[in-house]
């Protein structure tokens, strides 16, 4: 089983990118569980510690079963995500979550940068310091060597750089 996992911080791209490469590699994409699970609540709802290790074990506990029904994914987020979001708003992140991502494997993980403009969304609350959470993705990865390339690039080229990289990934499985 082969997993590709789009990762980084907010309104950097992620869902349009993922969605994108499976359509573009005809792969089943596994959706990004925490829009779902927070659109559920009501407005002005504060997401807590508790909830986002809930939304980690959903993510993860969806591309376990699609991974067992596909030989190859898309996963739009990850862990990471999970990881990131209760370090920077909670100065902790949960064991689990840390060991879930030191153990999760990915084929190849696609870190989007935050050189796009921030776009709105109810969801999103931090407009102004994406670059630095962007590096706290790109320290984890490093820190933890997994594999990761990092997509940049404004409209299509950010698009043409991540579907070189699968491309580059299934020359190499093949």
């Amino acid at each position: 089983m082969k997993k590709i996992a789009i990762t980084g911080p907010e309104s950097t791209g992620k869902s349009s990118l993922a969605h994108f490469l499976s359509v573009e590699f005809n792969l089943p994409l596994l959706r990004e569980f925490a829009r779902d699970f927070l659109y559920s609540k009501p407005e002005g709802y504060q997401c807590s510690f508790e909830d986002i290790s809930h939304i980690a074990a959903m993510q993860m506990k969806l591309e376990d079963e699609l991974s067992e029904k596909h030989d190859f994914i898309i996963c739009d987020t990850d862990v990471l995500v999970c990881k990131i979001w209760q370090e920077y708003v909670f100065g902790i992140s949960d064991p689990s979550i840390e060991t879930a991502f030191q153990n999760r494997n990915y084929d190849l993980i696609l870190l989007c940068n935050a050189d796009i403009p921030w776009e709105f969304d109810p969801l999103r609350s931090n407009p102004n310091d994406r670059a630095d959470i962007f590096n706290l993705y790109k320290n984890a990865l490093e820190k933890a060597s997994k594999p990761f390339k990092i997509i940049s690039g404004i409209g299509e080229q950010r698009f043409k750089t991540a579907q070189f990289e699968i491309s580059e990934l299934l020359r190499q499985l093949l």
